[in-house]
Order: structure tokens, then sequence, then C-alpha cells
């Protein structure tokens, strides 16, 4: 049954934000205009937000840009007749909420809950038509009851596992980071520089979905930029991994070293073997390495470097040669030196490169440092020869200054030469791979997500530690596994929680056994809630204690609204939380959890608003602007209007304070010109009817193409036109009202209240009745058609003249008119027409 409000808001005089918005922001939640109806026979259209970690600053207007985008869409479809769910919720936990608390000295339980709080006042003063009965947050327990259920899930089919290793660690967050979150050697959050740190760890093997992440981004509308991004950093290698025998001081050793390498066609110049001071091997050669304590020293060095540190193309590479140690070249049987160097990475390939210091930098700089051999054995194009044809072996020489790093034809190889590098890769594989010493391999720069923190506001991991059984899940029964209070939250620093402290939360019971135990201490970092959160939206209402109770994994609402239609935010997240979603997702999807490959089928990013002086929105800087203050002084429609008009959606674009005063006198128009409306039973003016069938067409492409800045511009030329009258027929102006609804909800729906109690008073407010409940203005196909047109004249594809036609006349019709062209006529003189080219309502080509 539809619900009704009685008693009707009055509509007030004068355009005043800050009475009609707040008026109205009550009135479509309390009936529920934009809710989103599971099970509709509507066609579903699922739009969705990056929804906000919800610091303590709160929102800049660089936020709405976004949100606002998504609401027009929203509007249009809602009232084309589509069944619309667009939701909002709070991604609350991990690093930014508690990094906020201890800056503050306020409990992350406090601040956090504090800080929602502001960004929902603030998102619910522009007046978005959330669904707000699905609001979620992260930190709920109802809430990550859900995403501790996924990770056992992960667990108990082999995907979540505990390690020690070396990780990312920063010491100013005091925990491990995921490879994701550094950036250039920097703490994503924190900007502080990245060390290395063994720490017991859960690590998540995302690594397992590596080709399916490759292959189905090919099926998805996404910015190409972020394809790419995401391609690069999963690094897909297609090469060989190519067998090295180990000579040793002791004959009867016998070792081998496996290296990947996608370049085969140069193994004849591999002049020596580097390792990466983590590979096993030197552990287990250390006895046949007579400088092993010197060795052992820089391993030590190089784990205090970071990343960025190590394979930086502008410093000087060093490494130290294994003593006594020496590889087999398997393409001509030569020993050459093995070394350990840091610029090399034991998580790329097998941790191990066959050095080839003539077609390759790195090396080739290594190789002048330490006076080793460089043998060029690809010979360029002629177009491309940047090294000496006939150098065959070169020493440390002068005469290369930089090696050749393209394909080409073999050189210096044996029976490989006067090969194509391509055709060599096959052939040289081929041939060591007969030998039993090669095999083709991918391999991957992807690494697989250090998943647990050190830190105390996050997501409890649910597994028990028991001597005797070992790692035991927490039955499903017992989730949530609710996170404790506690006083002290600071990161210890230590590699443990701060949990790790509470003796009485620790020790339990072993699920299994019933004997002694204890709980994992780690937490979940602050993607694990966002890997999932656009399911939880589809799971119902989740705004009361008693429709929480009957929130379960429904199967039937997920497959409904899935796959997200389309999801807006910002370029940022391209690598973190986009990856690691469609991780979760597709681990779901195995287990038959979710309908589709993918969670998000469109993907569009919006363009960073800057401040009025052209830089980045900072505290720092002083340049940072607050929707509170716009809304107070302009109103939320004009704060919306000019997010959407200042520019290309997806371009950075600098917040200009003209331009919010510009939006603030179109509305202002807008609601003055309510005072010149006249009777639907006036004539029309057949100019402004063309065009408003014109507008009403151009506006619902530029929404669904994002062309937001040429939609309000449409609006502005329409506004101008229609107040250009004497009298404005009222059945023109309530079309205007209907186009600009999406983009200032609040003014068109009280002047659209207004104009129904003109015409018919009505006693009680229904959701139909709301503006946002009307169909979307539909246009005449006749009336687009121009009865006259400009027709530009070329001559040989060279513009000479132009001349005013009817839009429907012949291309016969239209060669006359051209010729006769006093201009044309010059170009022509007694020459011969050849052909014409004929373009209807365009151009007509002459050739002579």
């Amino acid at each position: 049954m539809e619900k009704t409000l009685k008693n009707k808001p009055k509509a007030t005089r004068g355009y005043k934000p800050s009475v009609i918005e707040k008026k109205y922001q009550w009135l479509w939640e309390k009936i529920g205009v934009f809710r989103a109806q599971d099970f509709s026979r509507k066609k579903k259209f699922y739009c969705l937000d990056f929804f906000p970690y919800p610091s303590g600053e709160g929102l800049h207007v660089g936020h709405p840009r976004g949100y606002t985008a998504t609401d027009v869409i929203s509007h249009y479809l809602r009232r084309k007749g589509f069944n619309v769910l667009h939701p909002m919720g709070w991604d609350a936990f991990g690093l930014p909420a508690e990094n906020y608390a201890i800056k503050t000295g306020i409990n992350p339980v406090i601040s956090t809950v504090k800080n929602v709080r502001n960004f929902k006042r603030q998102i619910k003063s522009l007046g978005l038509s959330y669904d707000w009965r699905r609001e979620i947050n992260t930190t709920d327990p109802d809430y990550y009851r859900f995403t501790q259920w996924i990770f056992l899930l992960l667990f108990k089919n082999g995907l979540a596992y505990e390690a020690t290793a070396p990780i990312n660690w920063c010491p100013s967050c005091k925990t491990g980071l995921a490879n994701e979150e550094v950036v250039d050697g920097k703490c994503d959050r924190c900007k502080t520089e990245v060390g290395k740190k063994d720490v017991r760890q859960w690590m998540l093997k995302i690594t397992a979905y590596a080709e399916r992440f490759l292959k189905d981004l090919e099926d998805l509308d996404w910015p190409e930029k972020i394809k790419e991004m995401q391609k690069n950093w999963i690094g897909r290698s297609e090469g060989d991994e190519i067998i090295f025998n180990v000579q040793c001081q002791n004959p009867n050793d016998k070792f081998k070293i496996e290296v990947f390498t996608t370049r085969t066609d140069t193994l004849f110049g591999a002049t020596y073997l580097v390792l990466a001071p983590e590979h096993p091997v030197i552990e287990i050669l250390k006895s046949n390495i007579s400088n092993y304590r010197l060795v052992k020293d820089y391993i030590e060095k190089a784990k205090n470097k970071t990343e960025k540190e190590r394979i930086s193309e502008v410093k000087q590479k060093t490494g130290i040669e294994l003593d006594g140690i020496k590889a087999i070249n398997p393409a001509n049987g030569k020993e050459i030196p093995v070394y350990v160097a840091d610029y090399v990475l034991m998580h790329y390939g097998t941790g191990a490169i066959m050095a080839v210091p003539a077609h390759d930098q790195r090396d080739f700089d290594f190789a002048r440092a330490n006076n080793l051999p460089i043998i060029n054995v690809i010979k360029p194009p002629a177009e491309k020869m940047p090294l000496p044809e006939n150098i065959g072996l070169v020493v440390s020489s002068s005469d290369t200054e930089k090696p050749y790093e393209g394909e080409g034809t073999l050189i210096n190889s044996g029976r490989f030469d006067g090969l194509s590098s391509s055709t060599a890769m096959e052939r040289i594989g081929a041939w060591l791979a007969k030998q039993g010493l090669a095999k083709r391999a991918v391999h991957y720069k992807l690494r697989d997500w250090v998943f647990s923190r050190q830190r105390y506001w996050g997501e409890p991991i649910p597994i028990v530690h028991c001597q005797k059984c070992g790692l035991v899940p927490v039955p499903e029964k017992d989730l949530p596994l609710r996170l404790p209070k506690v006083e002290k939250y600071q990161p210890t620093g230590t590699g443990e929680s701060p949990l790790a402290a509470m003796e009485k939360w620790v020790s339990v019971k072993c699920p299994k056994c019933g004997g002694p135990a204890k709980r994992e201490t780690n937490t979940m970092p602050q993607w694990a809630g966002s890997c999932w959160y656009y399911l939880a939206f589809t799971f119902g209402d989740w705004s009361s204690l008693n429709e929480r109770k009957k929130i379960k994994w429904n199967k039937k609402r997920i497959n409904y609204w899935n796959p997200v239609d389309l999801y807006v935010g910002g370029a940022e997240h391209a690598v973190l939380h986009l990856l690691y979603a469609r991780f979760w997702h597709k681990f779901l999807y195995d287990l038959k959890l979710v309908p589709t490959k993918e969670p998000f089928l469109k993907l569009r990013n919006v363009g960073l608003i800057l401040g009025p002086d052209g830089q980045k929105m900072s505290k720092s800087r002083g340049n940072v602007i607050s929707p509170d203050s716009i809304v107070k002084e302009y109103g939320a429609d004009t704060l919306r209007l000019y997010e959407m008009f200042m520019g290309p959606f997806s371009q950075e674009t600098a917040w200009s304070l003209q331009g919010i005063k510009g939006c603030r006198r179109f509305l202002d128009k807008v609601w003055k010109m309510k005072g010149k409306t006249v009777a639907s039973n006036v004539n029309h003016n057949p100019l402004i009817k063309k065009l408003l069938n014109k507008t009403i067409k151009k506006i619902g492409e530029d929404i669904i193409d994002f062309r937001f800045n040429t939609a309000v511009s449409e609006l502005m030329i329409l506004a101008n036109e229609l107040d250009k009258q004497k009298e404005i027929n009222i059945k023109d102006y309530r079309t205007l009202l209907l186009l600009l609804a999406p983009f200032a909800p609040h003014l068109t729906e009280a002047l659209w209240q207004s104009l129904k109690m003109k015409t018919k008073p009505v006693k009680q407010f229904k959701v139909t009745d709301s503006i946002h409940r009307q169909s979307w203005p539909k246009y005449d196909e006749k009336l687009l058609k121009e009865e006259r047109v400009i027709l530009v004249i070329q001559v040989n594809g060279r513009v000479r003249g132009k001349i005013e036609i009817e839009a429907s006349i012949s291309e016969k019709k239209a060669k006359e008119l051209a010729c006769q062209n006093e201009n044309v006529k010059r170009w022509l003189g007694n020459k011969t027409i050849k052909k014409t080219i004929f373009v209807p309502g365009k151009l007509i080509n002459i050739v002579i």
C-alpha cells in the first residue's frame, strides 16, 4: 500500500534554500520517495559510489562531485522506469580512523561514531537520493560477521594462510603493509619511508586469480587507464625457466639455479648470474662459498633497504660475487660467475636472473662497474644501431655506452646466428627443453596479499591458535567475534597488535579439542570490509535492530541486484580496492554465492576539484572549502548544479566562487519565472516547442554519457529562451522543472508542488506526487528535424562557401544551388566536375 503523509508542506514565497531543502529532505525520507524495491518487475539498475571512510575533517567540496553525478543518473533512470538501487555506507575500520583517534586522543570507538555522524549530516544536506534504510557501517558487528565468515571460507579453501616473512613495515603506522599500500617506497597513508621486517602475517592467495583478473578485464566498461594500471600491477610475463647447473668447490655437491627470462634469444650473451639477497640457494650453498661472511653481511644490509632504493635506475648497482661458485651457461657450456645483488627481488620470477649486459641497462651498469664481459648477441635493425656491428666481445669497453634492449637478428649465438629474435626464442627454448634444461612458464609481478595488521581498529581475525590442533577457525555460530573495548589502542611497534595484551580476551578454549588456546591478535586491514560491501546493500533493511536480526546472506536478493551496473569514484583506488574486491567476488562466484564473475560492470572516475588557487585542497595550504559553508550561503541545489557544470566530469577543475554565484543566479531566475506562467491552452511558440524537444533529447543523452556540464548548459539555454517570453506556457515551465529536477531536486520539488496546488488541491502528499516520481519528458522525433540548415560547400575538399537551404533538399538541387554561389563559381571556373560528395543537411564537396 502506498504510504502517504497528511498536511502537505506549504509553498514558500521567494527562493529560500534553507527552508525548502530541509523540508523536502525530511519529507522524501519519511514517505520513501527514493526507496528501492526488491524483486520489482521493472528493470533494475544498481548505481554505487565508492563509499567514504569518515575522516575527522569531514567532507570538502571535492567529495560531492561523484555523489551528485550518480544521484543525477539515479534520478534520470528512476523516472525512465528503472528500479534503481542507490545506497550509501561507511568504510570506518582501519588506519585512517585509527590514526585520527591517535592524533586526537579519542578512542576510535567514540571518534568513529562522531565522524560518521558528521559525514552523514553533510551528505544528507545535499539532498542525495539514497535509500537510507540500507545504510551499512563496516564497524557494525552485524556487518563484520559476514566479513569474518568470508575470511573463514578463504581459510577453509586454502586461500588464507599464515606465514612469517619479510614484509613492508611502516615505522610511523607501526604495522605491516600490503605491496599495494606502498607507493614510491612510502606508506600510502602517512608518506613515511617503508622498510622491511620479519613479522608473522596472515596472507591471502590473490595470486591464484592472476590470470582470471587479466582475462575478465576485457569484458568490463572501465577507463582504459584503470585497466592498464591493473594489468601492469598484475604484471604477466611469459617466457622460459632455464636451468643453470652450479659448479662448486666440492665436486660431489650438485646444485642448480632456475632463472626465468622473457628473452631466451639473448642466452648466449649471459655472462653472469645474479641472485636476490633472499634467495634460499645462498644458504644451501654456504659451505661452498669461501667469502660467505662477506656475502652474509651484504644480505643483512640489503634487508634494511626499501624496494624503491633497490630497484632505483639512478643509483649505482651494488653486489658481491659468491667465491667458489660458478654457473654453467646451458647455451655454450661456459662457466660464469654468480653474484648476489640487491637490484634483484625475490618475488619477481624465480629470484634469480641471467645477466645479459649488452641488452639490459641494469645488467650493463653492473657489468661496467665490476669489469665483467659484455657480449653483443643481438644485431639491431639498420635504423637502430647503438652498438658497433663488428664487436663480438667487449670487456668494460667505452665503445659501448648503452645496451640495445630491443629485438633483432642473432649474432655470436652459434647455430642460431641469423635467426630473428622471435624465432630464436622458440627454437632455443625447444632445444633446451629436449635436454631437460628449460620449460615454458608464466610469472606474475602480483604477490599474495599481506592481510593482517598489527593494529587495534580492525575486524578480529576469527582464528584460534591451539598447540595441539594448530590453526582452528572460530565456529560460524560464534560469529561475529567482536572487537573488545580497550583503553590502550596505540600500536606497539613490536609486531604484535594491542590486542595481544588483553589476556582475558586472548586466552580461550580450543573450539576443536577444548584445550587451552589463544585467539589471533592481528586484525584485518581497512580493505576487508570494502571487499564485499556492495553485496551488503542488497541484503535488505539495516536501519532498525528488529530488521537487522533478519539480515542474512540472501542469494535471491544478491542475484536480483548484482552485478553493480555503475560504480563511480576516484582513480586512486585503481589497484587497491578494485583489485581486492574483484578477488573476493571471484572467490564467492566459485562457491556459487554470487551470480557473476565480476562485481562492477561499468566504472567511471571523478576528476579532482582543486582549490581556487589551482592546487590540491589541503589544510596546510588553507584552500579547503567545506560544502557546509556553500550550502548555508547558496543552497545545496546551487552546489549540486555547480559541481556538474564546472567542467568535464573526469577532468581536474579548479573551484570558482564566480561559478557558484552564476549557478545561484540561474536558480533564482527559474524560481522567478513561475510568476510569468499562464494556462496551458495558450498557443505554444513553435520555436520554443522545437527547443524543448531538442533539450529533452540532449539532456537525456548527456546524463547517460557523463556530459553533465553540457546538460546544465542546455538547461540554461532553455531557461533563457523561456524567460525572453512575456508569458510562459505552464506546460513548458513544467517541462523545464522536470529536466532540472535531477540537478536541483529541492527547488524543483517546491515549484512543482506550488504549481499543483494552483491547479489541483491535494489533501495528502503521496510518493507519486513528488516531481521525482514523474516520468521523464518525451520528445517528438519530427520536431527534431530542422526545416532549414546551413550547407557547407567544398571544392576539392576545401571550404569555399556556405548557403542556407531546406533540410530535405535533394543532392541535385543542392549541387545546382552550390554552383550558383559567387565564390564557388570563381573556384570552379571552366573546369569539369568529376563527381560530388553529398552529406544531407551538412555539406557538399565538388570534385574537379
